[in-house]
């Protein structure tokens, strides 16, 4: 993924000889061992959960990234508590937005949006998620303008169902995607109602594929010469992952229903109460449903015409359910975890966020991170030759403001004048 250099804009203020957007991004060419993205510039105009998270992996990865803030700064900060020791920002703004720089901008301005355009000619990757309609009225928008002024950019927009369509426009959060889009109806038990997943993995899914199509976009360019549109939605996210309720539903014209803990087509595969908590089993093949009753000290199960075959344990799940629950119930989960793992049968107990977080295999990969510089999640993707940045602390909004206007050329005395007159969301 090679970068080149843009034409230098030409700035409107002769106070300063040279803005350069190239320029903002100070460490990308001298960065090393950062990962396989070094080099790459990324603005990050998004606010909330999808686009930070898509900026974030991108930035884990190498990327220098700049998230521009307005004066309310992204609204995440407040999402609390618990909120970080500093008092800037929660705990859930910090977890989706650290390796990145911070300046702040007041892009209702028109000098907020001069130097704007400054980042964007500086910019290979743009991430966006505002309301559609927002850059084209601040005369930026990707298909007649930045696509023509920057051929090479790769322009990520996130939105909640498209910009055009019968909902083209409408805003989207992720519990109201989740419902939308079916997933809420097959969540929770049958006697029950509708659930939210406990993780808003609307958005979560759908940074992960908004990263996806940057990099198939990033791909094709080092083919073509051109950057291209990354048209990436909510609904796209949430219909992506109904599997396999939307299959099951084509097949069959049976509209799919809750089922709680349990699968909808596999037996055993849900939760227990062990003697001392819960512990979910699956025993997905009859291979592992053999092991699993010998483990449990029952093995004529296995051999039981009832629980013969999937089909058949499906067809008595109640039965094979109170069986097996009744067992299940007198082991410790820690030893019934161990012997399980030994046997070849798939199960865990139900670890509490903390319990996963110091679990010797997550410390091992390197997913939780307890140091005095940063104290937080790691980095999910591992390369083998490739490293990754070691993830650095969320800054306060605007933290990064004066130096990366300096960088582009802006002198101290047009930085102060544009502080004074507010551009920089200061108070």
């Amino acid at each position: 993924m090679d970068v080149t250099t843009p034409p230098t804009p030409e700035v409107s203020d002769a106070r300063d000889s040279v803005v350069d957007g190239r320029a903002a991004w100070r460490a990308a060419d001298s960065a090393t061992g950062n990962g396989v993205l070094t080099g790459l510039r990324v603005l990050d105009l998004s606010r909330v959960l999808a686009g930070p998270y898509t900026a974030q992996i991108l930035a884990d990865h190498g990327a220098e990234v700049i998230k521009v803030e307005g004066p309310a700064g992204d609204e995440t900060r407040g999402w609390g508590p618990p909120f970080l020791e500093s008092g800037t920002s929660s705990a859930y703004y910090a977890s989706l937005n650290h390796s990145k720089e911070n300046i702040g901008l007041d892009l209702r301005t028109a000098d907020g949006r001069e130097i704007l355009g400054h980042l964007l000619a500086g910019a290979d990757i743009v991430i966006e998620n505002f309301k559609a309609g927002t850059m084209a009225r601040w005369g930026f928008d990707y298909e007649s303008v930045l696509a023509d002024r920057h051929p090479r950019m790769v322009y990520c927009r996130i939105t909640g169902f498209g910009v055009d369509g019968p909902m083209g426009g409408l805003p989207g959060y992720d519990a109201v995607l989740q419902s939308f889009g079916g997933l809420m109806s097959v969540n929770g038990y049958p006697d029950g109602n509708p659930l939210r997943v406990g993780v808003p993995i609307v958005d979560i899914v759908a940074a992960n594929m908004a990263v996806t199509g940057i990099l198939l976009a990033m791909l094709e360019r080092d083919r073509s010469g051109l950057g291209q549109l990354v048209d990436m939605t909510l609904l796209d996210s949430v219909i992506s992952i109904l599997h396999p309720h939307a299959a099951n539903w084509i097949a069959s014209d049976r509209i799919p229903r809750r089922t709680g803990d349990f699968h909808p087509t596999v037996v055993p595969y849900q939760n227990f109460r062990a003697a001392d908590g819960d512990f979910f089993v699956s025993a997905a093949n009859s291979g592992q449903f053999r092991s699993l009753t010998e483990t449990l000290g029952i093995p004529e199960l296995a051999d039981d015409p009832r629980f013969s075959s999937n089909a058949q344990r499906h067809a008595h799940r109640e039965e094979l359910v109170a069986i097996l629950g009744e067992r299940i119930a007198t082991w410790p989960r820690a030893e019934l975890a161990l012997r399980l793992e030994q046997a070849g049968v798939p199960a865990s107990p139900v670890n509490t966020i903390d319990e996963a977080l110091r679990s010797a295999q997550v410390r091992h990969r390197g997913l939780f991170i307890d140091e005095d510089d940063y104290r937080g999640v790691g980095v999910p993707i591992s390369l083998s030759r490739s490293p990754h940045r070691r993830p650095q602390p969320a800054v306060p909004r605007g933290s990064d403001t004066t130096e990366v206007l300096t960088a582009m050329g802006y002198s101290a005395e047009h930085i102060v004048r544009l502080r004074a007159a507010g551009i920089f969301g200061d108070s």
